[in-house]
């Protein structure tokens, strides 16, 4: 692939970047309703798809890495994984959830016991047991095994094929590498930089509003416009040494702290939480999430409401959706020499499992405080989302170590999510580099920080969080067809 299509895909989806941030902060209110407009109309409409389709991609990864291609290694048959299990375990996970499990490990059960499904009574315990279920769902499976379908493909190509770890490159099997050197080919890698840079600014400044309400909880230091300038700046000072440093240097050791925090937070909740509250709520939710797994994958009500359906699952679905090139081409690079079952498993499998093991904790720590507070004053905490942790936390022993090991990591989260993207656009706007250009990073990184201040400054994180993920909607089709790829590919093994 020569430089001008190396070129092409770079400039063409900086100037896109550029032009959706200049938008969103520019004309705030005009792309805040267009936004809007367009995600209403993506999920009313196709909803019954998005629940389809994600269902679909945890069927084929399970039903893959237990085939006979579950032997093929991503790599050489002589290839030997480039990092131990932990490391690769601790960058795949902080890149795919990290920041969203710490905003919301105690906000979403709460937001969800507040406000259920139309079935159920607000503030009861079948409210409770539904927000762990539902909570359960969103966080489980079907969000890694949708990362997996990239994931394995990329990885497949990348070090089995020596091809460029690009998305368009999981379309040789389909329609030829000619047609994927041309137009075809950079619609799709400008597309998933621009889905890639959307979705991680929306976290960028997700994570600066829940550290600011952290550090003012804890210290009272102003929440402000000059606050989250600091504290943007400082960290992506960070994350860009560490991604300019590259993945064995910075990232690796970035992710390897970030579980150990991560680890520390989760066990001292533990110990000063509602402990049986707390195993019964893990023992409970997991029966209810396998029980009723299917009928929820599934659940859509064709002759009432679906007010809270469309507000949570088809837009956790959705936004899965629009975070899959990033992770998925992430946790490709890391992953030379692993056997396709062991990808999916460890990329599908183990990570759902720590994330039920982490609301089986934050969970029944709000649920808990929840069941005793004045029910609005529950629904105001369940409302500040980014607050709502760190009141949990005054609750209980050890709260204000507690809160402060959990600022910290959620700055390790923010910078291990920003690294890793900043590593991934400048593959993806460089022919699928392994090993991308210093400057390329460089120009990522200050880019993702400066679209993240600006749309806080505007108010357009929500609105740029729903373009994001409304327009991630011709993903479904993209990956379906990677599905049809990869199986296409594997025949081609002598196995």
């Amino acid at each position: 692939m020569n430089n001008k299509k190396r070129n092409t895909v770079y400039i063409i989806s900086m100037l896109i970047s550029v032009a959706i941030a200049a938008w969103g902060i520019l004309g705030s209110k005009s792309f805040e309703n267009a936004a809007n407009a367009l995600m209403k109309a993506v999920t009313v409409n196709m909803g019954w798809l998005y629940l389809i389709a994600m269902l679909t991609f945890v069927v084929f990864a399970l039903i893959v890495a237990f085939s006979k291609y579950g032997n093929i290694k991503l790599g050489p048959d002589d290839s030997k994984p480039e990092y131990s299990t932990l490391s690769w375990f601790g960058m795949l996970f902080g890149a795919g959830m990290g920041i969203g499990l710490v905003f919301y490990g105690v906000a979403e059960p709460m937001a969800h016991f507040v406000a259920p499904i139309e079935s159920i009574k607000a503030g009861s315990a079948d409210a409770a047991n539904f927000a762990m279920r539902a909570s359960f769902m969103h966080w489980g499976i079907h969000p890694w095994a949708n990362y997996s379908i990239i994931g394995l493909g990329l990885a497949y190509f990348q070090f089995r094929k020596n091809k460029p770890g690009l998305i368009s490159t999981l379309f040789i099997p389909l329609v030829g590498e000619e047609k994927v050197n041309g137009p075809i080919g950079k619609t799709i890698d400008i597309f998933a930089v621009i889905a890639t840079i959307a979705g991680v600014a929306t976290s960028l400044g997700m994570g600066t509003l829940q550290i600011n309400s952290g550090l003012t909880h804890l210290f009272n230091i102003p929440n402000n416009q000059m606050t989250w300038l600091i504290i943007i700046v400082i960290i992506a000072v960070i994350y860009i040494w560490t991604a300019v440093s590259g993945i064995d240097k910075g990232i690796n050791l970035i992710s390897n702290i970030n579980l150990v925090l991560a680890g520390t937070v989760l066990l001292v909740s533990f110990i000063v939480g509602p402990k049986i509250l707390m195993l019964n709520s893990f023992t409970s939710g997991i029966g209810a999430y396998l029980n009723n797994f299917f009928t929820d994958s599934l659940a859509i009500n064709p002759f009432g409401k679906n007010d809270w359906l469309l507000g949570w699952r088809i837009f956790y679905w959705a936004w899965w959706l629009a975070w899959a090139p990033f992770v998925g081409t992430f946790i490709a690079r890391i992953s030379k020499g692993r056997t396709v079952r062991e990808f999916i498993l460890g990329v599908s499998v183990a990570p759902a499992f720590a994330s039920i093991v982490w609301f089986s904790v934050f969970g029944p720590l709000g649920l808990n405080l929840a069941q005793k507070m004045p029910f609005d004053k529950v629904k105001e905490l369940a409302a500040n989302s980014e607050l709502a942790l760190f009141k949990v936390f005054a609750e209980y022993p050890m709260g204000t170590f507690l809160s402060i090991v959990t600022v910290v990591l959620l700055c390790t989260f923010f910078i291990t999510s920003a690294n890793s993207a900043t590593f991934v656009l400048s593959m993806l706007s460089q022919d699928g580099d392994l090993n991308p250009a210093s400057s390329k990073k460089l120009v990522w990184g200050v880019l993702q920080a400066v679209i993240a201040y600006a749309l806080l400054l505007s108010g357009g994180l929500k609105a740029l969080q729903t373009a994001s993920v409304a327009a991630a909607f011709p993903f479904i089709f993209i990956m379906l067809l990677i599905c049809v790829a990869i199986i296409k590919a594997f025949r081609t093994e002598k196995l």
